[in-house]
């Protein structure tokens, strides 16, 4: 496990973990990260069926619960030494441009979340936070200079989820200036990788593309539609960069109550994107351009200058290498849903 050197106190291996979202992308694979470690006790909640869950890990204590309610996260707290609360109704540009309300909402769930781990006497508390979080106004050019952490105020947040997670990082950072409650956070950027949702409408862009590119080779018409003029740009993190970041900004006791930046510093544009998926899928594709669609801001890119400082770390995985994981990961999906299997969107 990668622990870093500054961490106080040790995490047993018979200690319980709560990890929340658990159904999803980012949090099923920290479930199934702790579990290869050796970890014995982890409740993993998420509000879907369990049958619907995008990785069940065997051995793990996996719980369908509604998170918003109060009472639910006073039983999911109980006996936890460590509460990870990745737990949001949230997608890709699309879903969370067209549903604000439901993204605001997901306060609900840190709001209770954070109280019931307080009250259950959990020693650490993470909290997922995101890059939607930071000022739009410096983020209207696709050439923008990277984002760092102080970069959230003036607060000017994305509608709906980023002001969601600028708030919720507010109740983190006060729960350790008032109650010592220790608290950590990371705002994630453009998380992809296996094992996340790549149709449905909460997809995000490198799993669209991803698909999108498997369309058009399947069935013979090479064209691809595009948001956006493709000139937009972003920084995207493989999902193995992600879980590892997580475990050392939850042990580095420099971090406590301190928004951090956890994602990739290569900035490409969408177009870019493209054409890394096209040359893994070994076609050429016709694109055509939806400037109807939603896109979200220009250009968004991760300064990692605290996080080497702090951790002398930093995501690292090539985009190339974990796209093609994704692409071919993806590949079976399309085929097993061809075929009538169960797949996981």
């Amino acid at each position: 496990m990668m622990r870093n050197k500054k961490a106080i106190d040790v995490l047993n291996k018979d200690d319980l973990i709560v990890i929340t979202g658990a159904g999803g992308f980012i949090a099923g694979a920290l479930a199934r990260y702790f579990s290869e470690q050796g970890f014995a006790r982890i409740r993993a909640i998420d509000k879907k069926p369990l049958d619907e869950w995008y990785q069940r890990v065997e051995g793990v204590e996996s719980v369908c619960m509604d998170l918003s309610e109060k009472d639910n996260c006073v039983k999911a707290c109980q006996g936890a030494t460590e509460v990870y609360n990745l737990a949001a109704d949230m997608g890709g540009m699309g879903f969370i441009e067209r549903f604000r309300i439901e993204c605001l909402r997901s306060i609900l769930i840190n709001t209770h979340m954070i109280e019931a781990a307080y009250h259950a006497g959990a020693g650490r508390y993470f909290f997922s936070s995101s890059a939607c979080a930071y000022n739009t106004t410096l983020q209207e050019d696709a050439n923008v200079r990277a984002l760092k952490e102080s970069d959230a105020y003036p607060a000017m947040a994305e509608r709906g989820y980023g002001w969601e997670k600028l708030m919720s990082e507010m109740f983190c950072q006060e729960y350790w200036a008032e109650r010592e409650m220790k608290t950590f956070i990371a705002r994630f950027h453009n998380v992809y990788g296996p094992y996340g949702t790549w149709d449905g409408g909460r997809e995000k862009a490198p799993a669209a593309i991803c698909r999108k590119v498997i369309e058009a080779r399947d069935s013979g018409k090479h064209e691809i539609v595009i948001w956006g003029d493709g000139l937009q740009t972003r920084s995207f993190m493989y999902i193995d960069d992600c879980i590892n970041g997580i475990d050392m900004i939850m042990h580095c006791e420099e971090l406590i109550a301190t928004p951090i930046n956890l994602g990739s510093d290569r900035l490409v544009s969408i177009n870019e994107l493209v054409s890394i998926v096209e040359k893994i899928g070994g076609i050429t594709l016709k694109c055509h351009y939806d400037p109807d669609a939603p896109t979200g801001v220009a250009g968004r890119n991760s300064d990692n200058t605290f996080i080497k400082q702090v951790l002398n770390w930093e995501p690292a995985t090539p985009l190339e290498k974990g796209l093609e994981k994704t692409y071919r990961w993806i590949s079976q999906q399309y085929a097993d849903r061809k075929a009538g299997k169960r797949t996981v969107s």
